[in-house]
Order: structure tokens, then sequence, then C-alpha cells
């Protein structure tokens, strides 16, 4: 994922674009970008691999000023860029993947176009954008055509003299929403970004929305299509715990989802003697379960977060199993002898997982350990919004699983994903062994959608069940 902010106001607008920014910072990896017109374009990116937004932005947020500026925390390649083409000058920074990259490179490049590059000889997909765009007759036009081209995600702003352009990605997996207070007017994917800045939230752009913003307001300059394929871990991982997207807060969200997650074990008599949640982004699904299911709440695990990232975040494997090796704390007094149930947004791989559980067991010495995860398996790789670092679909432990049950390459992936399956049964008793679980019990996917309120046909759930990736139209 990556996370973008923008701010037009009628005075200077760097610390409102500054504090945005960084509001997003749970949602990027790799590189940090600002851009504030005032005259011309006044852009700085910088690698967050070792420092924090805050702390590689801090002499930019100091020393300059404007009134109109765009801001990007990129998970994949620098951003924002710069283009001057026939109709104007602008940046641009996006949200989401280009699934198609490497056809639409080489398309430019036979009409005799040329690309910068990234390090390890890959493309800047913003770079493809601003390409793209460049195409068009106007912002407008050009941005369209981006957009018809390109196979994947992308939410984008471009920053120019006249404003900020806003374009939702067509489906509109990624929101974008306007937000107002005297004198400014912002966009944003976090709401969390607009709470202690004064924002109020003026309107979500619709799927393919396309407006510009001035400090006068927003203008609508291409109507919103009709379908809609918002991702829905947005709201059971992605998103910050204060956000709303569509006015659907995320942790309520989870909240509903812990509840939902808690019915089948009330009904049938579980018996545990804490429920947990993996920290932090299974928290606040575990504070719904143990709610819904009248179990007691408790933390057998805190997380040392002065120094150490989110296990995500490094780029290189080793380093981010260190990070989650060593940033996690038990506290054994919760642990030794107790039956344990722990809830969790996912289960991608399963490794770091396996590893925390023997530890557990071998070290703490826990009776039981019961796993929750708020989600249906995940069978496919996300190809709109680079969920996972995996380079490969195989490395998902559902994948893994169905192939050892299989034994071959080639199988019906929908019959594992159907829940009421006896293929879907084994695929989770699979793991389950596999992660070294007492049992384990996934969301169902009616009642993940229940949690987040809106029509299924409305979702992206394809990396569940393959479906839902344009907006009912599977």
């Amino acid at each position: 994922m990556s996370g973008i902010f923008g701010v037009v106001s009628e005075k200077d607008c760097v610390e409102d674009l500054f504090f945005g920014t960084d509001y997003h910072s749970h949602l990027g990896t790799m590189f940090g970008g600002l851009d504030v017109l005032d005259g011309d374009h006044n852009r700085r990116i910088h690698s967050l691999a070792n420092e924090q937004f805050r702390s590689k932005f801090s002499d930019f947020y100091k020393n300059v000023s404007g009134k109109k500026g765009m801001g990007v925390i990129s998970d994949y390649e620098a951003q924002p860029l710069i283009f001057d083409t026939s109709f104007g000058k602008f940046s641009i920074a996006h949200v989401g993947k280009v699934s198609n990259l490497d056809s639409l490179v080489e398309d430019v490049k036979s009409n005799n176009g040329h690309f910068l590059g990234m390090s390890g000889g890959d493309k800047n997909p913003a770079e493809l954008m601003g390409i793209l765009i460049n195409q068009g007759k106007d912002y407008v036009d050009g941005i369209q055509i981006a957009q018809e081209q390109i196979r994947g995600s992308s939410s984008m702003m471009l920053l120019a003299d006249e404003g900020i352009y806003l374009a939702r990605d067509k489906f509109g997996r990624t929101p974008i929403v306007v937000g107002k207070k005297d004198g400014a007017m912002a966009a944003t994917l976090e709401t969390t970004a607009f709470l202690n800045q004064g924002f109020e939230v003026e309107k979500n752009l619709g799927p393919g929305e396309i407006g510009i913003l001035t400090e006068k307001g927003y203008e609508q300059l291409k109507k919103p299509e009709d379908k809609s394929a918002i991702c829905s871990f947005l709201w059971v991982y992605y998103g910050y715990p204060s956000s709303d997207y569509l006015g659907i807060n995320v942790e309520d969200m989870r909240n509903k989802s812990g509840g939902f997650l808690a019915r089948i074990d009330k009904e049938e008599g579980l018996e545990v003697d804490l429920v947990a949640g993996i920290p932090d982004s299974g928290t606040a699904h575990a504070i719904g379960f143990a709610e819904g299911g009248g179990y007691r709440y408790g933390r057998p695990f805190v997380k040392y977060t002065p120094t150490w990232p989110r296990s995500f975040m490094p780029q290189d494997q080793s380093m981010r199993n260190l990070v989650a090796q060593k940033k996690l704390l038990p506290i054994k007094a919760k642990i030794e002898g107790k039956k344990i149930l722990f809830c969790e947004d996912s289960i991608v791989r399963g490794t770091q997982l396996r590893d925390n559980i023997k530890m557990l067991y071998d070290e703490y010495g826990a009776k039981e350990v019961h796993m929750r995860p708020a989600c249906p398996p995940l069978i496919h790789s996300c190809e709109f919004l680079n969920f996972s670092r995996s380079k490969s679909v195989m490395d998902l432990a559902g994948r893994k699983a169905i192939a050892r049950l299989e034994g071959r390459r080639e199988y019906d992936l929908e019959v594992y994903a159907d829940e009421n399956s006896e293929p879907h049964a084994s695929m989770v008793d699979e793991i389950r062994k596999d992660i070294g679980l007492t049992s384990l019990r996934y969301q169902k996917m009616g009642d993940m959608v229940s949690a987040i309120g809106l029509p299924k046909k409305d979702l992206c759930t394809y990396c569940w069940d393959g479906k839902g990736k344009c907006g009912g139209c599977d």
C-alpha cells in the first residue's frame, strides 16, 4: 500500500501537508515525498528505510512555504514525479499497483518513448502514469487514458498551477476523501489525517471520479462510474483505527468482526482463559470477540515500539523476521498453563506465526493456543494493492496447504474457497497442523461483509475467493 495527501490553502499549507502526509506512515515502507507549489515545484523525496517521515522531512517543514502541496508515503517507488507537458507542468503521486507495467512500458518504448528506470532495472509506475497522461489533450483526458490502460489499480493526485487534480481508481479500490476547514481544502486516503488538523469530511470521490481541488472548494470534472470494488482489506487490516472509509469506521468494523467470530465458539462452549489480539492488527478484533462471547480479554504479548519498526516495513525478509521476533515481548504470567485464543487480521505466509506459537508452548508453557483470523483464508495474490511482499502466490499459507493436500500444481481453487466444502475444511486443518494450533477457525465471508456493512457486490474479495475485482462483474 501507499498513502497520499494534498492540501490547497489561502495561507501557507506546509504544516497541514507535513502532518497530513505523516498520518499515512503506517501504509508506507520505502519512500516519502513532498511537493509544494510556490511559483515553481519544490519537491523532496527521501528513503524511509532507516528513519521515520517526520525526521527525514523536518528541514523541509521548517524551511519551505507555499499554498498548494501534495505528499505521499510509498511502499515501492519514489514519488512524486514532475512532468512538463503541452498542457501544463504537474507532479503526480498515486496509490495502487500496475499489474501490466511491463507491457505498457514496452508499448511506450516502441513509440520512441523512454524511462529513467529504478534500481534493479525496475520501471517506476508513477513515471509510466505521467507519460500516459501526457498523451491526452488535457489533464482529465490524460488521466482517463492512463486509467483505461492500467490493469490493477491507481488512485492519484496531480499538483498543478490551478490546483490539485484528484482521480479515484476506476473501480474505487482505494478511497479519496475531500475535507474542508476555514480557508483550506484537503484530500486524503486516510481520514485520520483530518482529525487533529481541523478538517471535516465533505465528500468521498466515487469510483473513477475526477475532480480538482482549489482553495475555493472541490469541482467535479468527471462523474463516477456505477461499479465499485473497494478493497475489503482496508477495514480488516490496512486502515488506521480512527479512519473511516465511505463513512464506515475501521475500529468499529473490527469490533463487529470479532463479535461475529465469537458466535460459534460461544455456542459450542469453548473455554479459554484469555482472548488476545496479535498486536496491534488483531487487537480490535479480539476486543470484539471478548465482548461478543463473554470472554476475558488480556495481553500475553506487548510490542516494544520505541525502536522497532512494523515487521512488514524492512525490505529484506531476514530483517522483517528479526523485527517480528524481537519486538514482541511475552508476559509469562499471562501464558504459563493458560488456554489462549488469539485474534489476528489474517494469516498470510504463517512462518512468523508458526515460530511464535512454538515459543508459546516450548518456552512459556501455554496449555492451548487457538487462532481466529478475521477474514477467510488467502488463496489468491492481490493484483491491485501490493498487499503482500510474497514473490509467489505459493508462499501463501492457504496455497501451501492445498499443494500438500493435492500433491500436484493444478487444482480447482473455487472448491477450496467454498466454506462449506470438505476440501476447504481439509485446507484449514492442514494450516492448523502446520502452524501448531489447538484449533483454527477463519471468519466467514458473509460475516466479514456484514461487519463492513456494504453489499458484497461493491467490495473486492479477490484474494479470498477470486471475485469482486471489478464491481459485481465476476
